[in-house]
C-alpha cells in the first residue's frame, strides 16, 4: 500500500501544471497505488482561481478515482476504534475519505464562484448531483443536498439563479429531489427566523455579533423564493410508476427476482415520499412566509 505524503496542503503547488501534465497525473492516479501523490496535487487545481480546462481536468481524473472507492471510505467521524482488521488499512482509508471531503467542499467552492463560468457550474453541479445519488451507499445523501442547495441560496452576488434553473430542468423532476429541497428549505428559513432585513447586524449561533448587511438577507430571501417557486408542487397521482427517483441504485445483479425485488423496493420508497410531500410542501412554505419578506416578493405573494 502507498503511503501518502503529509507535505500536501490546500495551498497550491509550487510547481504548476499545465493541461496536460495534470491529465497525465491523473492517468497515473487511476492506473497505479504508487502514484497516491498525485491526489493532493490534482485537489489543488479544483479551485475558483483555477484556469476553467485545469479545474475540469482534475475534476474528471478525481471523479473517476473517488466513485468506485466510495463503498470502502470510513465516514468522516469514523475514529481508529471502528476499523476492524488492519490498522493500516484503515489509516489509509481514512485519509482518502478526508481528501474526498476536500474535494466536495472544493466543488462547493467552484460552483458558487463568480469567477467560475457557466459550463463548468453545470459539470461541477452534475457532479456533486451524482455524489448526492451514490455516496450514501446508495441512499439519498440529505446533508451534502443541503450543503449544495444552501450554498447556492446564500450567493449573493452572481449565478443563484442559473443555478436553481439548473435544478430545476435537470432535478426537480425527481420526487426524491423534491422532497429534500423542501426540508432543506424549512432548514435555511429557521436558521433566517429573527434575523431582521432592517438590521445592519445579527446575531451569531454563539452569541457574537456578526455584520450581515440586510442587502445580503434580502438576496437569501429573493434566493429561497425562487427556489420554492420552481419546485413542482405535490402531484395527486395513484400510480407510483409515475414517481421517478434520482437515488435509485443501479441493479448490477442478473437474478431478475432480485432485480425485481430491488424495484419495488424504489416504488415503495417513491410512495412513501408521495405520501409525506404534502406535508414538506406546506412547512416549507409556511416557514417561508414567516420570514420577513422584501417588499416586492411579499406583493409578488399578494398576487
Amino acid at each position: 500500500m502507498a503511503t501518502p505524503s503529509k507535505k500536501n496542503k490546500k495551498n497550491k503547488p509550487t510547481k504548476q501544471y499545465g493541461v496536460a501534465e495534470l491529465k497525465t497525473l491523473g492517468k497515473e492516479l487511476l492506473s497505479s497505488a504508487e502514484k497516491i501523490n498525485n491526489l493532493p496535487i490534482l485537489l489543488t487545481y479544483v479551485s475558483p482561481s483555477s484556469p476553467p480546462q485545469h479545474v475540469l481536468e482534475s475534476l474528471l481524473s478525481l471523479h473517476s478515482y473517488f466513485l468506485p472507492l466510495l463503498p470502502q471510505l470510513p465516514s468522516s467521524t469514523a475514529t481508529a476504534s471502528d476499523g476492524d482488521g488492519d490498522q493500516s488499512e484503515f489509516i489509509y482509508l481514512t485519509w482518502i475519505r478526508s481528501k474526498f471531503d476536500e474535494f466536495l467542499k472544493s466543488l462547493i467552492d467552484v460552483l458558487v464562484s463568480d469567477k467560475s463560468d457557466e459550463t463548468l457550474k453545470e459539470v461541477v453541479l452534475d457532479t456533486l448531483m451524482e455524489f448526492v445519488k451514490v455516496a450514501n451507499g446508495g441512499a439519498f445523501h440529505s446533508s451534502l443536498y443541503n450543503r449544495v442547495l444552501s450554498s447556492i441560496i446564500h450567493i449573493s452576488t452572481g449565478p443563484a439563479e442559473f443555478l436553481i434553473d439548473l435544478l430545476t430542468s435537470k432535478y426537480f423532476k425527481y420526487i426524491d429531489v423534491r422532497y429534500f429541497t423542501f426540508i432543506s428549505l424549512e432548514k435555511l428559513t429557521r436558521n433566517l427566523e429573527g434575523k431582521d432585513v432592517s438590521d445592519d447586524k445579527t446575531a451569531s449561533a454563539d452569541g457574537t455579533d456578526e455584520s450581515q448587511s440586510c442587502s445580503n438577507i434580502e438576496s437569501v430571501i429573493r434566493n429561497m423564493y425562487y427556489t420554492i417557486s420552481h419546485v413542482p408542487p405535490p402531484e395527486k397521482s395513484d400510480d407510483t410508476s409515475d414517481f421517478e427517483m434520482w437515488s435509485v441504485s443501479d441493479v448490477d445483479a442478473d437474478d431478475k427476482q432480485l432485480k425485481s425485488k430491488k424495484r419495488n423496493n424504489n416504488v415503495l420508497s417513491a410512495a412513501r415520499l408521495a405520501k409525506k410531500m404534502k406535508l414538506k410542501f406546506t412547512k416549507a412554505w409556511i416557514a417561508y412566509l414567516r420570514l420577513p419578506l422584501p417588499l416586492d416578493v411579499y406583493k409578488e405573494q399578494m398576487f
